[in-house]
């Protein structure tokens, strides 16, 4: 079966930076866009970034457009989100997100705090 499992959260500054990696298993990765969702306490899911299956194109969410980078390595069925210059506000549960046709998967989760 499908998993997702992420990976590279933990308690930054404000103005650090980190990298967050999910690892894909059971299933041919190259074929599938990927995302990075994010969750704040009492907020809705918001997406982060965007990737195609080839790495070709890449989107962000405003809030986060000139500071993260989301890429991907397809021999290593893995995606990345380099964060930088974080901030309090990008306190949230990061999640990946293989994105299928009519469905997809989701990573259990790893969680971000920008804190002083």
């Amino acid at each position: 079966q499908v998993q997702l499992v992420e990976s590279g959260g933990g308690l930054v500054r404000p103005g650090g930076s980190l990298r967050l990696s999910c690892v894909a298993s059971g299933v041919t990765f190259s074929r599938y866009a990927m995302r990075w969702y994010r969750q704040a306490p009492g907020k809705e899911r918001e997406l982060v970034a965007n990737i195609t299956s080839i790495g070709d194109t890449t989107n962000y969410a405003d809030s986060v457009k000139g500071r993260f980078t989301i890429s991907r390595d397809n021999a290593k069925n893995t995606v990345y989100l380099q964060m930088n210059s974080l901030k309090p506000e990008d306190t949230a549960v990061y999640y990946c997100y293989l994105k299928m046709r009519f469905s997809g998967y989701w990573g259990q989760g790893t969680q971000v705090t920008v804190s002083s």
